[in-house]
């Protein structure tokens, strides 16, 4: 019986190879999505990805005959234990083939990490941040993935519960049809929360627009996502650091803003974007040479799908009517591009409030994904 060796990564070569054995292991696969190698090389950078600042992270691979057959990153996010009060690890970036003795040695070398630096738990799969991918697959594993999003094959949940992992939080995700008309009622509720509240929708035609506003979306994300399972802050350095990546790649017409008129302060967003699941199969994980081009036909194009990709209110103006703004503005835009659905990507299954403003919808509760943890 060949033996499985586990190898820390130590090298730009050996990271390379961690990220494509993702791409590798899933080719053929039609309903993985890869990443971007590049930019997931970028998030695993310690001199580019500022989460290191308050964070410490290792990578390991494992191999059967000499042949890569599984991975996995055991992360502290240090700002995040302080914050929730814990002493856990996390595990993130995992991978690996439908075997004991392997999924065994991966997890065993995170978990004697995480312990030889004093932690108490692990759990995941998380990333550095709530911007990293999150959740692992544990209904729909017939449905294609999304950009934001994890596929792994069926089997990744049962070597956890094997290795005795539990359900520590689940993300639901859905399919909402775009209706032919907006719903009275949002029309309605949209119109009076403007007018009482002071509220200002903002459309940007222009790049060069959006930029005054973008560090405002983030610190709004901040507020809006501090009480979610796993969430920390993001620092001034990462949301810079995210500006820079996203912006530039945003569809205009797709995104909405919300201000409060008085001071010109960000109180929602809805970035949503076209689905660029089936642009991103043929780009194979890379944007040269010829990637990009499936890439911008996806991102400028009349989509059939939409994913929505972050949307947030701030605390205080929280079941106030926001959300019937991001609607009212967005379905139009929907409508003009031909789109069937939007993916809502994963919401935690106690977020009753955000699952609730779908039942005016046409809807389908189509994935499941699901933290895992364990006490060491």
């Amino acid at each position: 019986m060949a033996i499985v060796e586990i190898k820390e990564v130590t090298s730009r070569k050996e990271l390379k190879k961690f990220v494509k054995f993702n791409i590798e292991l899933y080719k053929g696969n039609p309903y993985h999505v890869p990443g971007l190698i590049d930019e997931e090389m970028m998030t695993l950078d310690r001199k580019k990805n500022p989460a290191f600042e308050v964070s410490d992270a290792i990578c390991f691979l494992a191999y059967k005959d000499k042949k890569i057959v599984g991975r996995i990153a055991g992360i502290i996010n240090h700002k995040a234990n302080e914050i929730w009060q814990q002493k856990a690890a996390r595990f993130g970036f995992v991978d690996f083939i439908d075997d004991d003795d392997v999924v065994d040695a991966l997890f065993g070398a995170v978990e004697q990490w995480a312990r030889e630096k004093g932690m108490d738990q692990i759990h995941g799969p998380l990333g550095f941040t709530d911007m990293d991918h999150e959740g692992m697959l544990v209904h729909g594993f017939d449905q294609l993935s999304t950009m934001a999003t994890i596929y792994n094959h069926p089997y990744y949940p049962l070597h956890l519960e094997r290795l005795g992992y539990d359900k520590a939080q689940d993300w639901k995700e859905y399919k909402i049809y775009i209706p032919r008309e907006i719903p009275e009622k949002h029309w309605r509720i949209g119109e009076i929360a403007q007018h009482k509240y002071g509220l200002k929708v903002l459309k940007f035609k222009k790049r060069k627009d959006i930029w005054p506003y973008a560090n405002k979306i983030f610190y709004a994300l901040n507020e809006a996502y501090a009480p979610l399972y796993g969430v920390v802050p993001l620092t001034e350095k990462q949301i810079e650091y995210y500006v820079q990546m996203y912006i530039p790649m945003l569809r205009l017409d797709m995104i909405t803003v919300v201000v409060r008129e008085a001071d010109d302060q960000v109180v929602g967003f809805a970035i949503t974007m076209p689905n660029l699941s089936h642009a991103l199969r043929k780009a194979r994980g890379r944007i040269f040479p010829f990637g990009f081009i499936p890439l911008m036909r996806a991102l400028y194009g009349k989509p059939k799908v939409v994913d929505l990709y972050l949307t947030g209110v701030t605390p205080e103006y929280r079941g106030k009517g926001i959300n019937a703004l991001f609607f009212n503005d967005l379905i139009p835009v929907y409508q003009k591009a031909g789109t069937v659905y939007a993916e809502s990507n994963p919401e935690l299954e106690t977020n009753k409030a955000v699952q609730a403003q779908w039942d005016y919808f046409r809807q389908e509760h189509h994935k499941t994904r699901r933290a895992f943890k364990k006490q060491l």
